[in-house]
C-alpha cells in the first residue's frame, strides 16, 4: 500500500508539474513572445523565406486575447516598425510588413516614391525590383493616394515594394489585429530543400542567427 501510495504522489507530482510547465508556455505564448515563419518574399531583403522569428507581443500593450482590446496600453505602433498581424481580409492568416503610416498621417506614393504628410520617405529598407512604373489606372502599386490613416488604424507596406500585397491593395490594419513587434531572428534556413536531409541542414543561414530585426 504504502509503495502504491508513493507512486500515486510521483504521478500527481510529474502531472502538476506537466500542467504548470503547459500553462507557463500557453501565458509566454499568449502575451510575452511568439514564434513565426516567414513563408514569402515580400520582406525581402529584410526578412528571407525561411527566417524563423520572434514577435514582442507586449510591446504595445497587454491584450485581451481573441479581442485584441489593450488592457494596459504601453506604446503606440511607430513608422518603421516591423509588425505581425493578422490579415485583415482573412484573419486565420498572420501577416507581416513595416508600419508607413500612422493614425493622422497622408500617405501617398508617386512613381514608386512614398510620402508621408507631403514629405518623402527615406526608407533605406525599400526594395524595388522593377523599372516599370504601373498607372495608378491599372494597379495601385507605383501610384497611390492620397489617404488618410484613420484613428486605430496603420498602414503598412513590405519591403520588397514591388512584390507585396499590402494596404495599397487591401487597406489599414486595425491596431486590434496587431499579435506584436517582429525583434530577433533565432533561426533561417532554406525551407525549400526537403526536411531531414543534407541539403536543407546545409542551408542554414548561420550568419543570420540572433539578427535585431530593424
Amino acid at each position: 500500500m504504502a509503495r502504491e501510495g508513493r507512486s500515486k504522489g510521483v504521478f500527481r507530482e510529474y502531472f502538476e508539474a506537466i500542467c504548470i510547465a503547459v500553462l507557463l508556455a500557453l501565458f509566454i505564448r499568449t502575451f510575452v513572445v511568439q514564434a513565426f515563419k516567414i513563408p514569402s518574399g515580400s520582406m525581402l531583403p529584410t526578412l528571407l523565406i525561411g527566417d524563423h522569428l520572434l514577435v514582442n507581443k507586449f510591446i504595445y500593450g497587454l491584450r485581451i486575447p481573441f479581442s485584441g482590446k489593450v488592457l494596459v496600453p504601453y506604446k503606440k505602433p511607430e513608422r518603421g516598425d516591423v509588425v505581425v498581424f493578422r490579415y485583415p481580409k482573412d484573419r486565420s492568416i498572420d501577416y507581416i510588413k513595416r508600419v508607413i503610416g500612422t493614425p493622422g498621417d497622408t500617405i501617398e506614393i508617386r512613381t514608386k516614391k512614398v510620402f508621408v504628410n507631403g514629405e518623402p520617405v527615406q526608407d533605406s529598407h525599400a526594395h524595388i525590383s522593377s523599372a516599370a512604373v504601373l498607372n495608378a489606372a491599372s494597379s495601385p502599386r507605383d501610384n497611390f493616394g492620397p489617404v488618410l490613416v484613420p484613428e486605430g488604424r496603420i498602414f503598412v507596406m513590405g519591403d520588397n515594394r514591388d512584390n507585396s500585397y499590402d494596404s495599397r491593395f487591401w487597406g489599414f490594419v486595425d491596431q486590434k489585429d496587431i499579435l506584436g513587434k517582429a525583434f530577433v531572428l533565432y533561426w533561417s534556413w532554406d525551407i525549400d530543400k526537403p526536411l531531414l536531409s543534407f541539403e536543407r541542414i546545409a542551408s542554414v543561414r548561420w550568419g543570420r542567427l540572433a539578427n535585431i530585426i530593424d
